[in-house]
C-alpha cells in the first residue's frame, strides 16, 4: 500500500476560452451598435403605405397648412392658437367623444402646428386622434 501524499498540481485556469467569449461580445457590439449624427438625418413627411383606410362616420378633419394656419372639416380656424382651435373642434364634435381627429398637416408645417392642434383635441375631449398621410406612390407622382 502506499501511503505517501501525492504531490497536488496547482490548479489551471484555462484564459483562451474566456477571451475568446469576450471577443465574440465585443465584434458583436461593434456590429449592433448604430452610429449617427443628427445633422446628416434628412426627412421628408409624410409619407406612409397603409393596406386599407377605415370609414370612421364621426371624423372630424384638421388640415394644417404650411404656414400654420388651420382649418376643422374645411372651415378656415379664425386664430392660430389652441382655444382657437378647441372651440372649432368642440362646435363642429358637439360634445361626441367617440369623434375620431384626423389630422391632416402639410409636410412643412412646424412640429408646433401639430401639437397644437394635439392639445387642442385634448382640451376639446377628443382623445382618438389619428394622422393623414399619402402613399409613397403618391408622392412620387407629384
Amino acid at each position: 500500500m502506499n501511503f505517501r501524499p501525492r504531490p497536488k498540481e496547482a490548479p489551471e485556469i484555462n484564459l483562451i476560452p474566456f477571451i475568446d467569449v469576450l471577443l465574440v461580445v465585443l465584434i458583436f457590439l461593434m456590429l449592433s451598435t448604430t452610429y449617427s449624427k443628427f445633422t446628416e438625418m434628412q426627412l421628408k413627411l409624410p409619407v406612409a403605405d397603409a393596406d386599407r383606410q377605415r370609414d370612421h362616420p364621426k371624423e372630424l378633419i384638421v388640415s394644417v397648412a404650411s404656414d400654420g394656419r388651420y382649418m376643422v372639416n374645411k372651415v378656415a380656424v379664425q386664430g392660430r392658437g389652441p382655444e382657437a382651435v378647441a372651440a372649432a373642434m368642440a362646435d363642429i364634435a358637439r360634445g361626441a367623444k367617440d369623434t375620431v381627429v384626423v389630422i391632416s398637416a402639410d409636410a412643412t408645417a412646424t412640429h408646433q402646428a401639430v401639437i397644437t392642434v394635439m392639445e387642442a383635441a385634448r382640451r376639446a375631449g377628443l382623445s382618438q386622434i389619428t394622422f393623414a398621410t399619402q402613399s409613397s406612390a403618391q408622392a412620387g407622382a407629384k
